[in-house]
């Protein structure tokens, strides 16, 4: 190895041991923030807020040696990608530490936490912090397979947060105002620490392999009255001309019966929908959960569903359809395929029409 080839490999250690010793410490806040939170320790949330000034000393020590290795090695290729993928992991890291103070802040303004409260906030945190130090992991090990394991977790905080919110909702009876808005700003705190480890395991993947975040994926739920028409055709189109898109389901607040000759007249038009079966909702509120979009077809979204959950968006399409009698399917279809074909558009960020 020539004295160049040395440097580098010792530049390149000591800036992940100084992305080592931030996460070190943002983890250690973390953890601290929600230990006085449960244990209702004022003495432990002060320590740990002001102990945020170490960490953003470290974090910008970081970005002094980046930008010292950037200017000494002029990197290509991979040792680029992994400079690119450090400044990520250190705003990363600096963003989680920020939320252990605001965890903390919320802590003395609130009294310990009492059963059903106190276990979710334990399930959310350990689910959060287990995210973080496997996103660290992988990042300091160059491990994009671990990497790429990992990112599945955040799904599971996202479900976690979602039951939390609806627990919230029932607390109101019971709890004042002033500490619901709190415990929502500590459970959306957590949902974020594994929100910014997801970050990190994307810039882990990119810095190993090369390969860029691919375009965000939705789980987009139509529905109608029946389940036997407008849900469905959506729900094709979709399905036909979007599959990068998205995944696609129809459900009707009853199941209802498809009629054969509208069947086959828009088998006609290009929908297949040969091989449908009407369905009703789902009966549960988390099943729900698990689709980013809601869209209603008939009606307001909330006439099918009483709570909308946290993190779904809940849309209303007004189709046209005729008075009295059955709707003209070429033109239903139609009206239909634009109104998918412009969410999709809003979903990969393209400039509206």
């Amino acid at each position: 190895m020539s004295h160049y080839e040395e440097r580098l490999e010792r530049d390149l250690s000591q800036i992940k041991k100084q992305l080592a010793l931030l996460a070190g410490l943002v983890e250690k806040a973390l953890a601290d923030a929600v230990h006085a939170l449960l244990a209702d320790d004022d003495p432990l949330a002060y320590a740990t807020i002001l102990g945020d000034n170490r960490i953003n000393a470290v974090s910008n020590e970081l970005d002094r040696m980046r930008m010292a290795f950037i200017g000494v090695h002029l990197p290509t290729g991979s040792h680029l990608r992994l400079m690119g993928a450090v400044v990520h992991a250190n705003v990363a890291l600096e963003r989680i530490g920020d939320y252990a103070v605001t965890i903390c802040r919320e802590a003395v303004r609130l009294g310990r936490p009492q059963g059903l409260m106190a276990r979710e906030i334990e399930l959310m945190a350990s689910e959060s912090r287990q995210m973080l130090k496997q996103a660290v992991d992988a990042f300091l090990d160059g491990n994009a397979e671990a990497a790429k394991a990992t990112m599945v977790i955040a799904d599971q905080v996202e479900r976690t947060f979602d039951m939390a919110f609806s627990d919230l909702l029932g607390e109101g009876d019971h709890c004042n105002i002033q500490d619901l808005f709190a415990y929502l700003t500590v459970f959306n705190s957590l949902e974020r620490v594994s929100d910014q480890a997801k970050n990190i395991c994307e810039d882990t993947v990119f810095a190993v392999t090369g390969q860029a975040k691919g375009p965000k994926f939705f789980r987009i739920l139509f529905l109608d009255e029946d389940n036997s028409l407008f849900g469905p055709i959506a729900e094709a189109i979709a399905r036909k001309n979007f599959p990068e898109v998205g995944e696609y389901h129809s459900r009707g607040r009853t199941a209802g019966v498809a009629d054969e000759r509208s069947v086959a007249l828009l088998q006609e038009l290009g929908i297949d929908l040969g091989s449908h079966q009407p369905q009703a909702m789902p009966a549960h509120h988390q099943e729900l959960a698990a689709y980013q979009i809601i869209v209603s077809l008939q009606g307001p979204v909330k006439s099918y569903v009483e709570q909308i959950p946290f993190h779904t968006v809940a849309l209303e399409w007004e189709v046209s359809r005729a008075a009295g009698g059955p709707p003209d399917l070429r033109t239903l279809s139609r009206e239909i395929a634009l109104r998918v074909s412009n969410l999709m558009g809003v979903l990969r960020g393209e400039e509206g029409s």
